[in-house]
């Protein structure tokens, strides 16, 4: 699977799923059930890369923004569903973390920024297709703190300043 493909099915399901990221990670696994287990693997490593990619300190910001707070697993959560969002959506966050404030319709605390099952989709297809947990993927580990300069979570004058569209939009 190559990223063109990757990123397809993270579209298709993501459609298919009206944005709820717990349906989304459903549709996932029943896709991959479609594919060989190498394939799986793949779709696998395209997604921790990209995950590994945005553990970052600016964009963790914005998710404190967007979600009134983020803890490190909320952190991690929205990073998968960063991911789930597609392409456009999270290489525009990546390039410039305020800009999700023009690249998000709406955002529902509620049902938005927590895509914790889409990070696991791959390991459940895979164990469904082989009856074996996944092997290591073989990519880079996650550096060991966020790259980037930290963000003052608990300073919303300097979080205002820092994302000023997303906390003119999004921040209560």
């Amino acid at each position: 699977m190559d990223e063109t493909e990757f990123w397809e099915l993270i579209d298709a399901t993501r459609g298919a799923a009206e944005g709820d990221p717990e349906e989304q990670a459903d549709l996932l696994v029943e896709r991959l059930l479609g594919f060989d287990p190498e394939q799986v693997l793949d779709f696998a490593r395209h997604f921790e890369s990209r995950y590994n990619r945005a553990y970052r300190w600016d964009l963790w910001g914005a998710a404190w923004v967007l979600l009134d707070g983020a803890s490190d697993d909320a952190f991690d959560y929205f990073r998968c569903w960063l991911i789930g969002q597609g392409r456009e959506v999270f290489e525009g966050a990546l390039h410039d973390p305020d800009s999700l404030a023009e690249l998000l319709d709406d955002f529902d605390e509620e049902i938005d920024g927590d895509g914790e099952e889409l990070g696991y989709a791959a390991d459940e297809a895979y164990e469904q297709l082989t009856g074996t947990v996944a092997p290591d993927l073989g990519i880079p580990p996650a550096p060991a703190e966020p790259e980037g300069t930290p963000v003052e979570f608990e300073d919303d004058g300097a979080l205002a300043e820092r994302y000023p569209r997303l906390w003119g939009r999004f921040h209560d």
